[in-house]
């Protein structure tokens, strides 16, 4: 697997770590947990960092560097040459050899692209956001063409794409004309062991928060997650002064987003309701999940989402805005509501509803949690697999097939 951006060992909710590093190190523990031999390839960002770390079972996070410490996110490109060229050196030197490549964002593609040359093993991707998507949403700093034609040229050259939602790949084929055949839809999963129901006082005892209804948000601290909006929606609800909204995520590089966010509360006179916590560990995501009232994802774009999956495994119920899984996802008017937009009326009217009904009893917990239990990394690292064969088997088939006509 290559990551090339995002150390699955970063902390979430800082700039350059989502869902994304979840995803790679859950799946990469399962598959090692059944057998598998997985090495995941990514730069090196912290001094205190092996060079091999063991991620689980079967399971290696292999760093190089890419450029210094703090270097930007687009500036990557220009040393991925360099990271290639050192994956190529440790895999000769170490003797090894690999079956298929399964890389994550563009960035990794382009490594994992040459790597498929290098190597004539399949190439599966998840691109996880789309530049295209992101500039067509208009909110937040533009992609650049070169991060849009490196996408085109990936989608025609990989063997496989992998969308987690319908609407992820709906985009692939509008924005990229990508075959549709090359698509498939397996959605992303949740650690059911960590992410788990807290007893409500308990979690709120935990945590030092005290008796008031609490609306949590996880994320990262851009504007294209709509933090704003829910803001204002504060503005709307009833005797909001009861209300707290806890806003978890955001590290160093997001400093003025942050800063905008609070200078729009206190003009919005909400800031004595709105707590900034910055990055919090991922052990610790369940106890805020489980003290809240409901979990809000107000974003304009998501390509899954996993929050929402982490609330609802906590019995947390979730009101989302029409992006990644939510609509799939959460049971309306069960689990939660669905925005069409994230408007900070309609926003705030949903909150209403949910907040106006008790929800923190067991069986209510308990069917909320039950609604995403087929999203386990059990379930959905079996559908990678099959996945893996399906390719393994069409790119040996190609290649016996190659064979014969050469021969002949």
């Amino acid at each position: 697997m290559l990551s090339i951006h995002s150390c699955p060992l970063g902390k979430v909710g800082e700039e350059n770590t989502g869902g994304m590093s979840v995803y790679i190190r859950e799946l990469g523990r399962e598959l090692g947990r059944r057998g598998h031999l997985v090495d995941v390839y990514t730069r090196t960002h912290e001094p205190i960092h092996d060079q091999v770390v063991e991620l689980g079972e079967n399971t290696r996070l292999i760093h190089f560097k890419a450029g210094e410490e703090e270097t930007h996110k687009l500036e990557l490109y220009y040393h991925l040459a360099d990271f290639t060229r050192d994956i190529e050196n440790f895999r000769r030197e170490s003797g090894l050899r690999y079956d298929l490549i399964h890389s994550h964002y563009w960035l990794s593609g382009l490594v994992g692209e040459r790597l498929q040359e290098l190597w004539d093993i399949p190439h599966l991707i998840g691109f996880h956001t789309l530049g295209a998507v992101k500039n067509a949403v208009g909110i937040g700093e533009g992609e650049p063409e070169l991060r849009i034609s490196a996408e085109r040229k990936l989608v025609k050259d990989c063997h496989r794409i992998i969308a987690s939602t319908e609407k992820g790949k709906e985009d692939l084929i509008t924005y990229y004309d990508a075959a549709p055949e090359a698509i498939s839809i397996i959605p992303c999963g949740v650690n059911l062991d960590l992410f788990r129901p807290i007893q409500r006082e308990t979690a709120r005892c935990h945590l030092g928060l005290n008796g008031e209804s609490i609306i949590v948000f996880v994320g990262r601290i851009i504007p294209l997650k709509g933090i704003d909006s829910m803001l204002k929606a504060m503005t709307y609800l009833e005797g909001k002064q009861g209300i707290k909204f806890v806003v978890i995520g955001g590290d160093d590089h997001s400093q003025a987003e942050m800063q905008r966010l609070k200078n729009l509360s206190r003009t919005l006179r909400i800031d004595e309701s709105v707590i900034f916590l910055g990055s919090v560990k991922q052990e610790t995501l369940p106890f805020f999940y489980s003290a809240a009232d409901l979990c809000v994802v107000p974003s304009y774009y998501e390509s899954f989402g996993l929050v929402v999956l982490e609330s609802l495994a906590c019995g947390t119920p979730v009101v989302a805005t029409k992006v990644g899984c939510a609509e799939s996802v959460i049971r309306y008017g069960e689990t939660g509501y669905v925005v069409t937009d994230n408007d900070p009326g309609s926003l705030a009217d949903k909150i209403s509803r949910l907040l106006s009904t008790p929800n923190g009893n067991p069986d209510f917990v308990h069917s909320v949690r039950a609604s995403v239990a087929k999203y386990s990394w059990s379930n959905i690292s079996e559908a990678i697999l099959e996945e893996y064969r399906s390719i393994l088997w069409d790119f040996s088939t190609k290649a016996c097939k190659g064979a014969e006509e050469f021969r002949v």
